[in-house]
C-alpha cells in the first residue's frame, strides 16, 4: 500500500486497516516460528505499512492540534 493510498484513507478506515495490519504481523511471525513461512521478507514490508500509517496518524493529530 503506498502513501498517497493511505493519505486517502479516513480516520475510521486507517484505525482498521492498521489492526489488520498488526493482525498481519502476528500472523507472519507465528508462520515464521512454525517455520510455515516461505517468503520471510512480507515481514519487513508489513512492518513498514504500520510505520507508514502510524506516522500518517501522528501528523493527523498535530495538524489538529
Amino acid at each position: 500500500m503506498k502513501i498517497d493510498e493511505i493519505r486517502a484513507l479516513n480516520d475510521e478506515e486507517l484505525s482498521k486497516r492498521l489492526e489488520e495490519a498488526h493482525q498481519e504481523l502476528f500472523n507472519l511471525r507465528f508462520r515464521l516460528a512454525t517455520r510455515q513461512l516461505a517468503n520471510h521478507r512480507e515481514i519487513p514490508k508489513v512492518k513498514k505499512r504500520i510505520a507508514r500509517m502510524k506516522t500518517l496518524i501522528r501528523e493527523r493529530e498535530l495538524d489538529i492540534g
